[in-house]
């Protein structure tokens, strides 16, 4: 048995193993290649690919102003307020200065749309006359002011003795001695700014 082994060099144990041979024109597939058609197996804890977060992009939502409803009892009461707040402080100008300032009605009517508009929460036209109408009264009242307020300084008589002295004739014609032209702009304006702020959406 010793020399059969002796005489096989292959089938002795302590002999190398001879590499393969493959036939003339094939080559032999190598140890790490995948068969032509075969498919790699898919592990069942694989990640599946997702949408990426990082390039799709993400619109904001608009946030809208959450606007309450109409209430026109209560914007008319505001422009109110407002009408005669600025016809006083029409007058305490006039009183500090010694001077009638006509653009102060301009005034006036932007005080009166933002009351109404704030109080209101007005999206329709009803909101918009009244502003406008209460603008023009609180500039006529503001400017009767003025006139009683430079007559009481010009004749020495207190304001409480020209107030009671006032019928709608002398009002009258306090206020017709007093025009001037360029009211007429000045008071436009107020008319419109009582408008336009008065309802939501017209700025």
């Amino acid at each position: 048995m010793m020399g059969d082994m002796a005489e096989d060099p292959s089938n002795s144990p302590f002999a190398r193993p001879q590499p393969m041979v493959a036939p003339h024109g094939s080559s032999l597939p190598s140890p790490n290649s995948t068969p032509p058609n075969s498919t790699p197996a898919t592990s069942p804890f694989a990640r599946r690919p997702g949408p990426n977060v990082f390039t799709t992009p993400v619109r904001a939502r608009e946030s809208k102003p959450v606007i309450g409803p109409e209430n026109l009892p209560l914007g008319f009461m505001a422009g109110l307020v407002a009408a005669v707040v600025g016809a006083g402080l029409w007058a305490l100008i006039t009183l500090a200065t010694n001077h009638q300032i006509a653009w102060m009605a301009v005034g006036v009517g932007f005080l009166v749309g933002w009351a109404i508009r704030v109080a209101g929460k007005g999206r329709h036209t009803v909101f918009g006359v009244v502003g406008a109408t209460l603008a023009v009264g609180g500039c006529a009242t503001g400017n009767l002011l003025v006139v009683i307020v430079l007559a009481a300084r010009q004749f020495g008589l207190p304001l409480q003795d020209l107030f009671a002295r006032l019928t709608p004739d002398v009002v009258y014609n306090l206020m017709h001695m007093s025009f001037r032209p360029m009211h007429l702009f000045y008071y436009a304006v107020a008319i419109y700014e009582g408008y336009r702020f008065s309802i939501i959406g017209r700025t």
